[in-house]
């Protein structure tokens, strides 16, 4: 019993002098910069507005008139889903007024558009190169590829139409125009996303007005209302080197010449 009783204090004692030596070197040095410091958020920066890829769609709401042009009805359908990566691609001007909130506006250029299948087995595809400049709202983590919510609005400018239907896949009918009459000039729009650790983001946008003119008589879009909606997913980063990652750096070199 005795020798049984001395076996389990030696047990004791050398969990205690384990738990002890783990805590003192744990413990930071004197001289040591400490680790744990909050992550740098800066106040002012340029960064990539990138919506790599982008996934639209539209309510397309066409009018039918009689021969003498009285109304007789309408009806509403939704596009096919359209998928665009190029050429999608931007820059921000950032200003963060503390480390949850902040504004950012920019310039952009995204390729949008919808497909429609009305009737016959015919597909035509709208699409349009859009020249933006959106003003946003920051909530959440201001530091560098941190996680927060965004939303605001926006207008774009459209610089280039074009225009492709067809019902057998090699036979197509094209039409293209730069700053075209068959959208209007200026297309306004709202958007809400977040943005997760590392830079990735998700943005849903909504044009509320008609994305093309109803009164271009070439584009047979006679009677017709579209409402262009998109879902994005990108990339956000900001130009230049994170104080955070220069600081790690000089601590390093210094602990490096002790």
């Amino acid at each position: 019993m005795t020798r049984y009783l001395f076996i389990s204090k030696l047990f004791i004692l050398f969990f205690i002098a384990s738990l002890a030596s783990a805590r003192i070197s744990a413990a930071p040095e004197k001289d040591s910069i400490a680790v744990k410091t909050r992550p740098y958020v800066r106040k002012f920066f340029i960064g990539t507005a990138l919506d790599a890829g982008i996934f639209s769609t539209a309510t397309i709401q066409q009018d039918y008139t009689n021969v003498l042009g009285a109304p007789i009805g309408s009806k509403t359908t939704y596009g096919t889903l359209r998928f665009s990566y190029i050429i999608n691609f931007g820059l921000t001007f950032n200003f963060n007024f503390g480390r949850h909130f902040g504004v950012y506006t920019g310039v952009d250029l995204k390729n949008i558009g919808f497909i429609e299948k009305p009737y016959n087995n015919e597909t035509i595809k709208q699409r349009t190169y859009n020249l933006g400049a959106p003003i946003g709202i920051k909530i959440g983590n201001m530091a560098d590829k941190r996680e927060y919510f965004f939303f605001g609005g926006g207008a774009d400018v459209p610089i280039n139409y074009k225009e492709k239907s067809f019902m057998i896949r090699n036979q197509k009918t094209k039409f293209n125009e730069w700053f075209s009459k068959a959208t209007p000039s200026v297309m306004a729009y709202v958007f809400a996303g977040f943005a997760i650790p590392h830079g990735i983001s998700f943005k849903f946008q909504y044009y509320p007005d008609n994305y093309i003119n109803p009164d271009y008589s070439k584009s047979g879009n006679e009677g017709k209302t579209v409402h262009l909606m998109l879902f994005s997913i990108g990339f956000t980063a900001p130009f230049g080197k994170n104080p955070d990652i220069i600081k790690k750096k000089v601590a390093d070199l210094k602990t490096s010449t002790m």
